[in-house]
Protein backbone atom coordinates (compact mmCIF):
# COMPACT_ATOMS: atom_id res chain seq x y z
CA UNK A 1 0.00 0.00 0.00
CA UNK A 2 1.19 3.48 -0.69
CA UNK A 3 2.12 6.11 1.96
CA UNK A 4 -0.49 8.47 1.17
CA UNK A 5 -3.39 6.96 3.31
CA UNK A 6 -5.32 11.15 2.74
CA UNK A 7 -6.47 9.53 -0.92
CA UNK A 8 -10.12 11.64 -1.29
CA UNK A 9 -11.03 12.69 -4.93
CA UNK A 10 -11.00 16.37 -5.77
CA UNK A 11 -13.69 18.01 -6.67
CA UNK A 12 -14.71 17.07 -10.04
CA UNK A 13 -11.60 14.99 -10.65
CA UNK A 14 -11.41 11.13 -11.13
CA UNK A 15 -13.40 8.68 -9.13
CA UNK A 16 -12.45 5.31 -7.65
CA UNK A 17 -13.50 2.32 -9.36
CA UNK A 18 -15.62 0.38 -7.11
CA UNK A 19 -14.76 -3.03 -6.07
CA UNK A 20 -17.06 -6.04 -5.72
CA UNK A 21 -18.36 -6.27 -1.80
CA UNK A 22 -16.48 -3.22 -1.01
CA UNK A 23 -17.71 0.01 -3.68
CA UNK A 24 -15.24 2.55 -2.70
CA UNK A 25 -14.58 1.76 0.90
CA UNK A 26 -10.83 0.37 0.03
CA UNK A 27 -9.95 3.84 -0.60
CA UNK A 28 -10.15 5.52 2.85
CA UNK A 29 -10.77 1.84 4.91
CA UNK A 30 -14.43 3.20 6.11
CA UNK A 31 -17.26 2.15 6.37
CA UNK A 32 -16.54 -1.30 7.78
CA UNK A 33 -14.03 -2.11 5.59
CA UNK A 34 -12.01 -4.75 7.83
CA UNK A 35 -15.55 -6.42 8.32
CA UNK A 36 -16.00 -6.99 4.59
CA UNK A 37 -13.09 -7.99 4.33
CA UNK A 38 -13.41 -10.87 6.30
CA UNK A 39 -16.96 -11.76 5.43
CA UNK A 40 -15.23 -11.94 1.96
CA UNK A 41 -12.32 -14.06 3.52
CA UNK A 42 -14.81 -16.67 5.25
CA UNK A 43 -17.24 -16.70 2.60
CA UNK A 44 -14.92 -17.19 -0.30
CA UNK A 45 -13.45 -20.19 2.08
CA UNK A 46 -16.90 -21.65 2.64
CA UNK A 47 -17.56 -21.49 -1.33
CA UNK A 48 -14.36 -23.41 -2.16
CA UNK A 49 -15.32 -25.94 0.49
CA UNK A 50 -19.15 -26.23 -0.69
CA UNK A 51 -17.43 -26.82 -4.28
CA UNK A 52 -15.04 -29.46 -3.10
CA UNK A 53 -18.28 -30.81 -1.60
CA UNK A 54 -19.91 -31.06 -5.14
CA UNK A 55 -16.37 -32.53 -7.00
CA UNK A 56 -16.75 -35.10 -4.64
CA UNK A 57 -20.14 -36.00 -5.14
CA UNK A 58 -19.52 -35.78 -8.85
CA UNK A 59 -16.94 -37.75 -8.36
CA UNK A 60 -18.63 -40.52 -6.79
CA UNK A 61 -20.99 -40.55 -8.73
CA UNK A 62 -18.63 -41.67 -11.66
CA UNK A 63 -17.33 -44.45 -9.32
CA UNK A 64 -20.85 -45.50 -8.92
CA UNK A 65 -21.53 -45.68 -12.74
CA UNK A 66 -18.05 -48.02 -12.93
CA UNK A 67 -16.53 -46.20 -15.84
CA UNK A 68 -13.26 -47.36 -15.23
CA UNK A 69 -9.53 -45.98 -13.71
CA UNK A 70 -8.63 -43.70 -16.52
CA UNK A 71 -11.53 -41.63 -16.50
CA UNK A 72 -11.42 -41.28 -13.04
CA UNK A 73 -7.82 -40.67 -13.45
CA UNK A 74 -8.24 -38.12 -16.25
CA UNK A 75 -11.23 -36.28 -14.67
CA UNK A 76 -8.98 -35.73 -11.38
CA UNK A 77 -6.55 -34.38 -13.36
CA UNK A 78 -8.69 -32.06 -15.56
CA UNK A 79 -9.87 -30.30 -12.20
CA UNK A 80 -6.72 -30.39 -11.28
CA UNK A 81 -5.03 -28.68 -13.89
CA UNK A 82 -7.75 -26.38 -14.24
CA UNK A 83 -7.88 -25.19 -11.09
CA UNK A 84 -4.53 -24.61 -10.90
CA UNK A 85 -4.30 -22.00 -14.25
CA UNK A 86 -7.96 -20.59 -12.51
CA UNK A 87 -5.98 -19.94 -9.22
CA UNK A 88 -2.84 -18.56 -11.09
CA UNK A 89 -4.54 -16.05 -13.46
CA UNK A 90 -6.83 -14.88 -10.88
CA UNK A 91 -3.87 -14.12 -9.25
CA UNK A 92 -2.33 -12.44 -12.13
CA UNK A 93 -5.26 -10.07 -12.28
CA UNK A 94 -4.74 -8.80 -8.93
CA UNK A 95 -1.24 -7.54 -10.19
CA UNK A 96 -1.86 -5.94 -13.45
CA UNK A 97 -4.99 -6.09 -15.60
CA UNK A 98 -5.63 -8.91 -17.23
CA UNK A 99 -6.35 -9.14 -21.33
CA UNK A 100 -10.38 -9.14 -22.42
CA UNK A 101 -9.45 -11.47 -25.32
CA UNK A 102 -7.29 -13.63 -23.51
CA UNK A 103 -9.94 -13.86 -20.24
CA UNK A 104 -12.63 -14.45 -22.75
CA UNK A 105 -10.56 -17.42 -24.10
CA UNK A 106 -10.24 -18.52 -20.38
CA UNK A 107 -13.67 -18.39 -19.38
CA UNK A 108 -14.42 -21.79 -19.37
CA UNK A 109 -11.49 -23.09 -18.19
CA UNK A 110 -11.83 -20.89 -15.24
CA UNK A 111 -14.97 -22.18 -14.78
CA UNK A 112 -13.81 -25.86 -14.02
CA UNK A 113 -11.25 -24.48 -12.23
CA UNK A 114 -13.42 -22.44 -9.76
CA UNK A 115 -12.21 -23.63 -6.99
CA UNK A 116 -8.79 -22.19 -7.55
CA UNK A 117 -10.29 -19.37 -8.21
CA UNK A 118 -12.13 -18.89 -5.11
CA UNK A 119 -8.88 -19.94 -2.74
CA UNK A 120 -7.34 -17.44 -5.13
CA UNK A 121 -9.80 -14.78 -3.56
CA UNK A 122 -9.25 -16.21 -0.49
CA UNK A 123 -5.82 -15.37 0.29
CA UNK A 124 -5.93 -12.19 -1.87
CA UNK A 125 -8.53 -11.10 1.09
CA UNK A 126 -6.47 -12.15 3.54
CA UNK A 127 -4.11 -9.26 2.93
CA UNK A 128 -6.57 -6.43 0.98
CA UNK A 129 -9.63 -6.23 -0.73
CA UNK A 130 -8.64 -8.51 -4.00
CA UNK A 131 -7.83 -5.95 -6.37
CA UNK A 132 -7.62 -2.55 -4.12
CA UNK A 133 -3.59 -2.93 -4.47
CA UNK A 134 -3.75 -2.44 -8.60
CA UNK A 135 -6.87 0.38 -8.47
CA UNK A 136 -5.26 2.06 -5.69
CA UNK A 137 -2.25 2.49 -7.76
CA UNK A 138 -3.97 3.59 -10.89
CA UNK A 139 -6.19 5.44 -8.91
CA UNK A 140 -3.39 7.67 -7.09
CA UNK A 141 -2.05 8.43 -10.64
CA UNK A 142 -5.25 9.13 -12.07
CA UNK A 143 -5.41 12.16 -9.32
CA UNK A 144 -1.86 12.96 -9.24
CA UNK A 145 -2.13 13.61 -13.25
CA UNK A 146 -5.60 15.59 -12.45
CA UNK A 147 -3.79 17.65 -10.09
CA UNK A 148 -0.74 18.33 -12.38
CA UNK A 149 -3.17 19.36 -15.21
CA UNK A 150 -5.36 21.85 -12.66
CA UNK A 151 -2.22 23.44 -11.39
CA UNK A 152 -0.54 23.64 -15.02
CA UNK A 153 -3.95 25.81 -16.20
CA UNK A 154 -4.74 28.41 -13.77
CA UNK A 155 -4.79 31.49 -14.95
CA UNK A 156 -6.86 32.58 -17.66
CA UNK A 157 -4.70 32.61 -20.62
CA UNK A 158 -6.06 35.57 -22.47
CA UNK A 159 -5.73 37.75 -19.99
CA UNK A 160 -1.66 36.80 -19.67
CA UNK A 161 1.12 39.39 -21.30
CA UNK A 162 2.71 38.54 -24.69
CA UNK A 163 5.99 38.37 -24.70
CA UNK A 164 7.90 40.44 -27.45
CA UNK A 165 8.66 39.03 -30.87
CA UNK A 166 12.13 38.47 -31.70
CA UNK A 167 13.28 38.84 -35.24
Amino acid sequence: MSENTDVTPPAGGPQPEPLRFFGTTWVDHDQGYGLRRAGVAVGSLAAAAAGCLVLRFAYQGLAIADVGGFVNILVVAMFAICGAIAFRRTWEGYARRPDPTTEAQLRSLKAIGFVGSLLAYFFRSLTEAPGEKLRRGEYEQAVTQYERRRTSRTGNPASRKKAPRRR
